[in-house]
């Protein structure tokens, strides 16, 4: 009776040395080489009704891409395809798909133009890196823009985009148009620099009919900062069906019109400004 009271108390002990250690966070094989219990039977017994730590759970990531491979096998594609979709080793791929059906073998002129379209796939994302790594560098090299630096690159803006005055139309006022988000935000940082009051800006939202009007409203008042009633009524423009515009789909939101009111003074400083540049650089050419 006494020996297997102690053996009672030997496994009691052990088994909360055991679960200490599941709780812990280690694995069957780091509580069984800790422990020393060899035998698969009694450590069954010792950590029984204990869940094991999440690390050493399958992860799902290995879960998503066995399907994936499973369902690029199923559209026809050959290990090499799926390796070069997937990123993964070809050893697993056949692992997850060896009970599919092998995809039939493809005329030699569609492989052709299956390898073709392969290579060209390549090349542009090839492009398209070194367009983005040549773009990152010269975003790089811009830096802080100094006041007289974002002086004379919004004087170029307006000059470009900016309504301007004719000997035979004598409007002399600042409105400003364009589509591009990036342009408008640093033609505000310009009327800031130029201490141009809040007040004297209004803004109207210009696009075509066919267009969803209501977001493009939304979208331009977030980016300049005002409630959507604020703006003016935005000019609609009818579509002409003999025309095949490009400016669709979820990005085109029309244009943004921005007007500075009572602005013949700054007017003339801007054409002023504009002269000095043209005159400067004549001068050091």
């Amino acid at each position: 009776m006494t020996s297997e009271l102690n053996r009672y108390a030997d496994f009691e002990s052990l088994r909360e040395q055991a679960v200490t250690l599941r709780r812990e966070g280690l694995s069957r094989r780091q509580i069984r080489d800790r422990l020393h219990v060899h035998n698969n039977d009694l450590l069954n017994r010792l950590l029984e009704s204990e869940p094991p730590p999440d690390w050493t759970k399958r992860p799902r990531a290995k879960d998503d891409l066995r399907e994936r491979a499973r369902e690029l096998r199923l559209q026809g594609m050959t290990y090499d395809r799926i390796q070069v979709e997937l990123g993964c080793s070809k050893s697993s791929i056949s692992l997850w798909v060896r009970d599919l059906p092998k995809p039939e073998r493809r005329p030699p002129a569609e492989q052709a133009r299956l390898a073709n379209r392969k290579r060209w796939e390549h090349e542009l994302a090839v492009r398209d890196e070194r367009r983005r790594a040549t773009k990152a560098d010269a975003a790089r090299t811009v830096g802080e823009m100094s006041e007289r630096e974002l002086l004379l690159a919004g004087v170029a803006l307006y000059w470009a985009e900016g309504t301007k005055d004719e000997p035979y139309d004598r409007r002399e006022t600042v409105n400003f148009v364009n589509s591009d988000p990036g342009v408008i935000q640093l033609y505000l940082a310009w009327l800031r620099l130029l201490k141009v009051e809040r007040g004297r800006l209004s803004y109207r939202v210009m696009i075509h009919a066919t267009a969803d009007v209501e977001a493009a409203e939304h979208y331009w008042a977030d980016l300049v900062g005002v409630p959507v009633p604020a703006l003016q009524k935005t000019t609609i423009k009818k579509h002409n069906p003999k025309t095949v515009r490009k400016n669709v789909g979820e990005d085109y939101r029309g244009c943004l019109v921005i007007r500075v009111a009572q602005g013949a003074e700054l007017y003339r400083r801007i054409e002023g400004w504009w002269s000095g540049m043209v005159e400067a650089q004549r001068l050091t050419a």
